[in-house]
Order: C-alpha cells, then structure tokens, then sequence
C-alpha cells in the first residue's frame, strides 16, 4: 500500500523507486515516509503504519542542530507506536548536487515480527524445571560437561581461551565434587577442557599445593 502521488513532487519522482524498492523488501513491515525539511511536511508515505499521509506536517525539527559528523544517516533508533509496537528507524538526509537538504527519507521496520520469532526461539525447548541431580548425580561424565559448560557461560568465555585460573577454577569445582575419584575421569575432564592430560595433571597438582599460608607453623 502507498499514499503517494509520484507526479506532485520532483522529489517524489526522483526518490520513488527507492523508497517502493525498500518498501518491497521489508513490506509489510517497513513503512517508508519522505519529508520535505523546508515545509516540514511529508511529501509520500510506502507502507504507512498510521493514518499519516502527503501534507500531514513532519514535525522534524531542525536539521542544522543534528550531528554534522553522523553524514546524513542517523540510527537505528528506537520508535513506538500508540499501539505498542516498537519501531527500529533509520533517517537519511538527501541533498541535492549544491549539497541543500532537498529531502529526508525515513524508514521504520517493525520490530514485532523480530521480537516474537525470538521469543518462540528462545522458548523452544527450553527448561522449564529444575535439572533432577538424582538422575545425574552418579552420571560423572554428565558432571564433568555440565560443571564446565556452566563455568564457559558464566565467563563468556569459549572452552579454548579459558586462561590458567579458569582452568584451576573448574577443576576446582570439579575436584570438589569428586569427579577425580573416578579412575577414567582424567582423560574426559581433558578432552572437555581442551587440553592435554599432562596439562591437565599440572594443573591439578598446583591446585591441591598446600599454600605458603598453610605451611605456616
């Protein structure tokens, strides 16, 4: 849908194809508006997501009070509509050849769409309820992936750029919990933290070295 019309407006002719292409691309969830910034009026509206049209006053402000280092585009910035909906909008200042603000063009993609596919995303298969440690709790392997991959999220950090203390600290906790007691743990411990068995018991001598305190008379 378009409220425009392409012969009023040298402008509109010039800019209409460009504005109907990305209109086209994101429709229905795009609405494409273009301003005149001298009448502070909008000359055509792609898409129009509310009961604006050509005439309606832009209510732009000035431009000579934007940024002049942001080069005439500006955004994403965050709209919201009466309804509730959240727009992400992108202004662009057209010049003409002597380099005049001739028009704006502004485009507002609808974020509602986005925002529930994440949701169903983000839903989907989620845990719903606390994990069953009886289940687990002789599980060593299951220990040893779970108690790493929660140390990777809490750090922010991949398996491979965990550093020295990282390490220790993982196999503290994993040391605590018992896991070495099991005679083949070594070996999956190092496979899960990415590195070899000779590290992995280097590591775990310095982490039970009775400390200078400890040795203290």
């Amino acid at each position: 849908m378009k409220t425009v019309d392409e012969g009023a407006d040298p402008r509109v002719r010039m800019w209409a194809p460009v504005c109907q292409a990305v209109a086209l691309l994101l429709g229905p969830y795009a609405e494409v508006v273009l301003h005149d910034p001298d009448a502070d009026r909008i000359l055509a509206v792609w898409n129009p997501m509310t009961s604006r049209g050509p005439g309606d006053p832009s209510l732009l402000g000035e431009l000579d009070a934007l940024d002049p280092s942001a080069r005439d585009v500006f955004g994403p910035y965050e709209k919201l509509l009466a309804d509730g909906r959240r727009l992400s909008s992108v202004s662009a200042v057209l010049r003409d050849p002597g380099g005049k603000a001739s028009a704006v063009l502004c485009v507002n993609l609808d974020r509602t769409p986005l925002e529930q596919a994440a949701a169903v995303l983000s839903a989907f298969g989620a845990p719903s309820a606390a994990r069953p440690e009886p289940l687990f709790e002789q599980d060593w392997s299951e220990r040893i992936q779970h108690t790493v991959g929660a140390y990777v999220r809490e750090s922010g950090r991949p398996v491979e750029r965990l550093t020295r203390q990282d390490r220790l600290a993982v196999l503290g906790r994993l040391d605590e919990a018992g896991v070495f007691a099991v005679r083949r743990a070594a070996p999956v411990v190092a496979g899960a933290l990415r590195i070899s068995r000779s590290t992995l018991y280097s590591l775990l001598a310095e982490l039970r070295a009775p400390s200078a305190k400890d040795q203290a008379p």
